[in-house]
């Protein structure tokens, strides 16, 4: 009996070490510092000096409803596994200096009210995804280098064109624009390309307003 010891004691190793390989992560290390995949539901870090790209990982944070890394030095691209926080309802990447394109994975979340990438160095087209995300009432695009056009998707978004936080200007985006975003038809009687005083204009929406176009201002020399 004595020599079947050895063997039992290997076999409860073998056992133990699948064990740990087979159990999932609880915690997610990101920039030095350790978070809990189950309790992390807020993630502020705006104004951190934080620098190098924004790691994969960050994706296993799935209980994530705020994630805020404005006001850094992050470079590099939007992981797609930004996806995979689908409980995000706010997503704040603006003022920093990410590349690449906006990953398609982003129509992943689909709970997501506030969308803020403004002030970046991004290129690319917008992913026609975007029109999966049926609660994005705030969209800030402002300032990057977004070419092609807009996804007519965009328009299944509740996003509020007229409200001070959406902004999609100062891109390279070229017409025909989505019909959402473009404002009452009016009577330009002196060519000057805005509405003035005394002009006619159609108020399609009927709130008592002039709507301009949403897309403001676009370099558009690149456009066939």
């Amino acid at each position: 009996m004595k020599k079947l010891y050895p063997l039992l004691f290997i076999s409860v190793l073998i056992y133990w070490g699948c064990e740990d390989k087979d159990t999932p992560p609880t915690e997610v290390t990101l920039w030095g510092t350790d978070y809990s995949i189950e309790n992390t539901t807020e993630l502020d870090l705006r104004g951190q000096g934080l620098t190098g790209s924004i790691p994969p990982e960050i994706g296993n944070l799935i209980n994530l409803t705020n994630l805020d890394l404005r006001n850094n030095q992050l470079t590099g691209s939007i992981p797609q596994e930004i996806g995979n926080i689908t409980n995000l309802e706010r997503l704040h990447l603006n003022n920093n200096q990410l590349t690449g394109s906006i990953p398609s994975e982003i129509g992943n979340l689909i709970n997501l009210e506030w969308l803020y990438l403004n002030k970046n160095q991004l290129t690319g087209s917008i992913p026609p995804e975007i029109g999966n995300m049926t609660n994005l009432t705030h969209l800030n695009l402002w300032i990057n280098q977004l070419t092609g056009v807009i996804p007519e998707s965009i328009c299944d978004c509740p996003i509020d064109w007229g409200g001070y936080y959406t902004d999609i200007s100062d891109n390279q985006l070229c017409p025909p624009y989505p019909e959402c975003l473009l404002g009452d038809e009016f009577n330009d009687d002196n060519g000057n390309g805005v509405l003035d005083p005394g002009e006619e204009y159609v108020d399609s929406n009927g709130n008592g307003v002039y709507d301009g176009d949403s897309f403001g201002e676009q370099d558009t020399s690149n456009c066939d």
